[in-house]
């Protein structure tokens, strides 16, 4: 019966009416992967060293591969200390050099912990400059704090606990899904459209 209820209950609560969610949803600002004319927009609220936003992010790729009319935006939200905050600046100056997804993903599957050394590393496999992220950390910090900071007063005002948290279409989910659940989640985005 639990199982039954699961798989049918609604997921997360609805935030159609919060503002917040509404700007959220149209994606401006924050780092974005999947195609312009997405019909589902997935806002997603992480940390790096966070274990369930870990455990989330391959769910969340596989269903994102499974349907190609979803577009990511990612907010960055370090609420695991010093690490994840340099792990959270340097993704976000990696997007400079458009590379933040694929930076996104290799922070997410490290089993090391997230020092300089494991960073610059990530960024080379991306297909990045070291030499350029240290300088954008420097010549772009105001920016990347502001983002930052701005991540906090979202989930603030959505009364986001933790992460991981998923505003996907007018619902907000917190906690980690499956697959299953991020179609579903889709799924119902697009029969309420």
């Amino acid at each position: 019966m639990g199982y039954v209820f699961r798989r049918t209950a609604p997921l997360g609560r609805d935030v159609s009416g919060n503002e917040v969610a509404q700007w959220l949803l149209r994606g401006r600002g924050a780092p974005r992967e999947g195609p312009a004319d997405a019909d589902v927009t997935v806002v997603v609220f992480t940390d790096y060293q966070c274990p369930a936003c870990r455990k989330a992010e391959p769910q969340l790729r596989m269903a994102f591969e499974d349907d190609r009319k979803v577009a990511i935006v990612y907010k960055d939200w370090p609420i695991f200390g010093p690490v994840s905050q340099r792990a959270a600046r340097v993704a976000l100056a990696a997007d400079r050099q458009s590379i933040y997804p694929q930076v996104h993903h290799a922070l997410m599957s490290e089993r090391r912990l997230l020092e300089p050394p494991v960073l610059r590393e990530v960024i080379e496999r991306a297909g990045g400059r070291w030499d350029g992220i240290e300088r954008d950390l420097t010549d772009h910090a105001r920016a990347i704090d502001a983002a930052l900071a701005q991540t906090r007063r979202e989930a603030f005002l959505l009364g986001i606990s933790g992460t991981p948290a998923f505003l996907i279409g007018p619902s907000l989910i917190e906690g980690a899904l499956d697959r299953s659940e991020f179609r579903r989640a889709f799924r119902a985005v697009r029969k309420a459209g």
